[in-house]
């Protein structure tokens, strides 16, 4: 929906949704009415008032801790200030919760009925933090997540609290989101009662610069894309084709829907945090500025719409049980993240094949790099791929550096190798006739609803791939979720007739990533994840770099005596192949210099995948659109 165009049918049904929720608020939990000023936006600073039904004694507030998708308990409570609360013109005493510190307790007197909150959200400026904790305005844009900007009684499921929800906006500033809006009044937009769960479902884009890419009418479905600048809008046309294929693939990939309409909210910015966050209904996806103008960056980012898009099914509709909580103070438990994350990454991967964002050779390319960073990968020898999902409110904060031997949040790479292995066993044991597609139709299928969740356990998940075609699922996962190595599950790439193999020649994939994040793309050969300022990210644990005791944190001055550059490097690590001389690598660490020598010979190394024609191509098949 143009958010300027409003459809009068559009106003109507909104309106018909709003007497709806009032009505069911009166058999269920409080109604709640904020209003938020965000005419700040470009100073990083949001205002907010509440009027909250109250009676006397302790009101329990709780500011949104655990927020669904982001698997951790880091709702941004740091950035709540100027908190005031107030009943019947006087000032009420408050004070947070001692062993929680997303709890408020407020003492509200006799004869009181309602209390009034004043609060500010104080945007960071700066990219400290994660998703709706990251920094989200800009002199031109700013995304408002309601979860930011409201406290809610405890005593309700987030379900059974209602809300009443305005927004106001700089002058002249547009406006995307999937929460049904009852009116507009110049830069003022009023929105329809809904649950405390759908408000924090549905957060608002907003900017100067805006654009609305109709892609779908049954149901409607459309970008709403904010810039720092009117440019940035200005993709080829073909790429609207492109994500318009995304959701016909998407449709038939799953056979039904579980929106009333959908908005890919799209930040294109330098300034805001850049990650991807699904909702039931939308995303909030945040990338570079130039991601559709320019042809690098177009393909770096060319997979996160499709993984966001595939969460409205597998995420918000089907949620793992332990991610099923009744509120947003309550911990979430991520133990079957390689299904809500892992699933939804190979999926996403499929999706961003079939719909042309990339070719079929840029998608080998990438499943090869993804290969080849967990194939060296020596963490894996104690941290298995299950406690990467069990440690995720940790693992998504971690550094950078140690990655190797720490891990990360490895179910999303590490499950797109072993999902892509599930679909390939489906299509061996059925000979073709099944693939993971017949999975999603049974688990996420028919019939098309609005939003609601389903939740599933393991046992759901084995019993269905079972429907599909029967196989020791159970065996399948248990060893998949708790091994140990030694390196990547290929399972997956060999039997679909493709092998994981290293050529001196970067893949066009890799140098565009090297050139976009500024990084030499030395760990196959060296060990070594460098910036390409010399700066050491990370070292690969028992590797040649880090056995010759280079770590994370140093820095490289110079490489045989000559000041560092990556093309110097790279010079000489193909000049040793020839040579018995040792690579000599002047460090810097904590002040001190050391001169380290690595006796490498074997070339530059960079992943591919190549042809196993002992074996039918299934890759190319499953990249394939319907």
């Amino acid at each position: 929906m143009g958010p300027n165009n409003m459809k009068l049918s559009r106003i109507l049904g909104a309106l018909c949704l709003a007497l709806i929720s009032l009505s069911a608020a009166a058999a269920t939990g409080p109604t709640i009415t904020i209003s938020v000023d965000a005419t700040s936006a470009p100073r990083k600073i949001f205002h907010a008032t509440l009027k909250i039904p109250a009676t006397a004694g302790d009101l329990t507030l709780y500011y949104p801790k655990w927020i669904p998708g982001e698997h951790a308990p880091d709702g941004p409570v740091i950035d709540l200030a100027g908190l005031f609360f107030k009943a019947n013109g006087t000032t009420l005493k408050w004070r947070r919760d001692l062993l929680d510190g997303y709890t408020i307790h407020v003492e509200v007197p006799s004869g009181v009925t309602e209390v009034n909150a004043d609060l500010d959200f104080l945007s960071p400026t700066s990219f400290e933090g994660g998703f709706t904790a990251g920094s989200s305005a800009t002199e031109k844009l700013a995304v408002i997540s309601w979860n930011q900007v409201l406290l809610y009684p405890k005593g309700w499921k987030s379900d059974d609290i209602n809300f009443t929800a305005s927004l106001k906006l700089p002058d002249g500033w547009k406006f995307g989101t999937p929460l049904p809006v009852t009116g507009q009044n110049g830069n003022e937009l009023h929105f329809a009662t809904v649950s405390l769960t759908t408000l924090v479902d549905s957060p608002v884009i907003s900017g100067e610069f805006l654009k609305v890419v109709p892609l779908a009418q049954d149901p409607l479905t459309e970008m709403d894309i904010a810039a720092d600048s009117a440019a940035a809008l200005e993709a080829p046309p073909a790429v609207w084709d492109q994500y318009k294929s995304l959701v016909d693939q998407a449709q038939k990939l799953f056979g039904a829907h579980h929106y009333r309409d959908y908005h890919f909210l799209y930040t294109l910015s330098d300034h805001v945090a850049h990650f991807g966050l699904e909702h039931h209904e939308s995303d909030d996806s945040r990338v570079d500025e130039r991601a559709l103008v320019d042809d690098s960056d177009r393909k770096l980012s060319a997979s996160l719409l499709p993984h966001e898009y595939v969460h409205s099914w597998n995420g918000k509709f089907r949620r793992p049980a332990d991610l099923a909580t009744p509120d947003y103070q309550q911990p979430m438990q991520d133990d079957l993240l390689w299904v809500y994350e892992g699933l939804t990454n190979y999926l996403g991967y499929v999706l961003t094949g079939r719909s042309g964002l990339l070719t079929t050779e840029q998608e080998r390319d990438d499943l090869a790099l993804t290969a080849a960073q967990l194939d060296h990968l020596p963490g894996r020898q104690w941290r298995n791929l299950q406690d990467t999902a069990d440690a995720a409110p940790e693992l998504y904060f971690s550094p950078q550096g140690w990655y190797s031997w720490r891990r990360g949040t490895d179910f999303y790479s590490e499950d797109t190798l072993n999902w892509l292995w599930v679909d390939v066993i489906i299509r061996q044991q059925s000979k073709g006739k099944k693939s993971i597609d017949d999975f999603c139709h049974l688990f996420h299928g028919a019939p098309s609803t609005a939003p609601m969740v389903k939740t599933y356990t393991f046992d759901d998940v084995v019993n269905t791939l079972n429907q599909v075609v029967a196989y020791d699922w159970r065996g399948f996962w248990t060893e998949r979720l708790t091994n140990h190595g030694p390196g990547a599950p290929l399972g997956g790439i060999e039997g679909s007739g493709w092998k994981l193999t290293y050529t001196d020649t970067p893949s066009e994939m890799l140098a565009a990533q090297a050139g976009q994040y500024h990084f030499l793309p030395a760990a196959f050969a060296l060990g070594l994840n460098l910036r390409d300022d010399g700066a050491v990210a990370d070292t690969i644990e028992g590797e040649l770099a880090a056995k010759a005791g280079i770590a994370p944190g140093m820095k490289i001055i110079a490489v045989n005596g000559r000041k560092f550059s990556p093309d110097i490097l790279r010079d000489a690590i193909k000049s040793a192949k020839n040579s018995k001389e040792p690579i000599e690598l002047l460090v810097e660490n904590t002040d001190y210099y050391r001169t380290f020598k690595l006796d490498y010979h074997e070339g530059e190394k960079y992943p591919h995948l190549v042809r196993d024609d002992n074996k039918p191509d299934l890759l190319t098949e499953i990249l394939k659109a319907k």
